[in-house]
């Protein structure tokens, strides 16, 4: 946690004045809401509109919410949407021209972003921030869309302490707990008779938030407590990923596991849709029946779709099996080579997601397996 603030307590019905002090301030607040059988996020003005004693159960191809038996506000691991749709936008207008009797016009995409309050970000979540960040803010070349929207977000990190099944995090060394990258960090401490904070502030628009709520500092007692939990939420995932997973991966182009798999893989898209790291976009243009008005938009796409290594004489990857190879190495592997680090966080979103569940965890395991036996 940072040196120099200290971490404080603040009881669960005490946490309205947070919300009270953001909105005060010209901040619009998103946080988790139940919604159509899922966790998303949403526009907030109140705790109550948390999902209050509510959990999720997640495997592959699995996702249902449970009922806990204790007050928790973020008593569930990841839902569906990641945090990026807010940064790096599903859809935007680059630019409308229009043609008159008289004229040609060319407006460019208006972008006035809100400023956004983010509630509830989790650890591996403020890691795929960050790993964006890498990529539309890095090098000389800066993409102002996403600029403007991260120079206008506060965000409040929430510590896990309950990891779904498909999560991963500990092993990516990107959760449970949170070091790095948020205004306020939260960690919960709820039970059928308690439900307080431990936050920390990490910036300075964290810490006047927290000195106009009036938050007390917190005992060692609530502090060692929060580190239990978190913890105990790493000690409890079932799934890892090994550290060497880029060498497996690129000695393993040719094995036929990727055609088995492919007979699996649906080529949906759904992994790169809820995966809180994939930045795949393409570009349409589109034009009124009069000819009049013409509008040039970038929308997010998909390494799965037939069109996304489309060039001259058709498309590069014509199978399925060679848009899976493509998906999982460049997120485990050559994005090392881009940006000096791994493009997953852990967050298992897309094991969940699957609808067939295929779990990029137990494919690394069996190439892994595979590239022993031929080394022996």
């Amino acid at each position: 946690m940072p040196a120099e603030y200290t971490p404080t307590l603040l009881p669960a019905p005490r946490f309205q004045a947070v919300l009270d002090a953001l909105l005060q301030r010209g901040w619009t607040v998103l946080g988790p809401v139940r919604t159509d059988g899922a966790i998303a996020y949403g526009e907030i003005t109140s705790t109550g509109e948390l999902p209050e004693g509510w959990g999720d159960e997640q495997d592959g191809g699995r996702y249902r919410l449970v009922r806990r038996d204790e007050p928790s506000w973020f008593g569930y691991a990841v839902g569906p949407h990641a945090w990026k749709r807010y940064l790096h936008l599903p859809a935007f207008r680059l630019f409308r021209a229009e043609r008159t009797d008289h004229a040609f016009t060319v407006e460019p995409g208006a972008d006035e972003p809100p400023r956004l309050a983010l509630l509830g970000v989790r650890p591996c979540e403020l890691a795929a921030i960050a790993k964006q960040d890498r990529v539309f803010l890095g090098g000389p070349f800066a993409d102002p869309v996403y600029r403007r929207r991260r120079d206008r977000l506060f965000i409040m990190a929430v510590e896990c302490t309950t990891p779904a099944a498909t999560c991963f995090c500990a092993s990516m060394g990107t959760g449970p707990g949170a070091t790095a990258g948020y205004d306020l960090k939260l960690t919960e401490l709820a039970d059928r008779d308690r439900h307080d904070f431990v936050i920390v502030a990490g910036s300075r628009a964290g810490a006047e938030i927290l000195e106009t709520v009036g938050a007390e500092s917190a005992s060692p007692e609530a502090i060692a407590d929060a580190e239990r939990r978190v913890a105990g939420a790493a000690s409890a995932m079932c799934r890892t990923m090994p550290g060497d997973a880029r060498g497996v991966l690129l000695r393993q182009l040719e094995h036929p596991r990727w055609e088995e798999t492919a007979r699996r893989c649906l080529a949906c898209g759904n992994c790169t849709m809820v995966c809180p790291t994939c930045f795949c976009t393409t570009v349409e243009d589109t034009m009124d029946l009069a000819g009049r008005t013409a509008e040039r938009w970038r929308r997010w796409d998909s390494c799965f779709t037939a069109d996304f290594s489309y060039i001259h004489g058709g498309s590069v990857r014509r199978g399925t099996a060679a848009r899976y190879r493509q998906w999982l190495t460049h997120k485990l592997a050559t994005w090392q080579d881009q940006f000096g680090e791994s493009g997953c966080v852990g967050c298992g979103r897309c094991i969940t997601w699957c609808p067939v569940g295929i779990d990029l965890t137990a494919e690394v395991a069996a190439f892994r397996a595979s590239d022993a036996a031929s080394a022996s």
